[in-house]
């Protein structure tokens, strides 16, 4: 069972950055990808950005190309979203969300954070 604790999350500014945390407990952090979601009062929850697990590839939404970074350090059992240039609509809850890689476990594994809410003010 894999336990992930979102942080980081916070009111700020226009134009502002902020950096969120997910850091993983209780199982093998390596063999998972990690991805960023968030979820905005009133809207489905979407997949921001995504690392595979040895941090070779990452992908993005396109509403946050270019001004988000998603990186992971595996020593530290940890993943990261640098967010910069911030705008109002980046206002969510932003969650952190582990999937196995596939044939590692007999059934894949999927995994969320409980969310850190990031508030982005005009």
């Amino acid at each position: 069972q894999v336990q992930l604790v979102e942080s980081g999350g916070g009111l700020v500014q226009s134009g502002g950055s902020l950096r969120l945390s997910c850091a993983a407990s209780g199982g093998i952090f390596s063999v998972y990808h990690m991805s960023w979601y968030r979820q905005a009062p009133g809207k489905e929850r979407e997949l921001v950005a995504t690392i595979t697990n040895n941090g070779g590839s990452t992908n993005y939404a396109d509403s946050v190309k270019g001004r988000f970074t998603i990186s992971r350090d595996n020593a530290k059992n940890t993943v990261y979203l640098q967010a910069s240039s911030m705008k109002p609509e980046d206002t969510a809850v932003y969650y952190c969300n582990a999937v196995s890689v596939p044939g590692w476990y007999s059934s894949q594994r999927t995994y969320w954070g409980q969310g850190t809410q990031v508030t982005v003010s005009s």
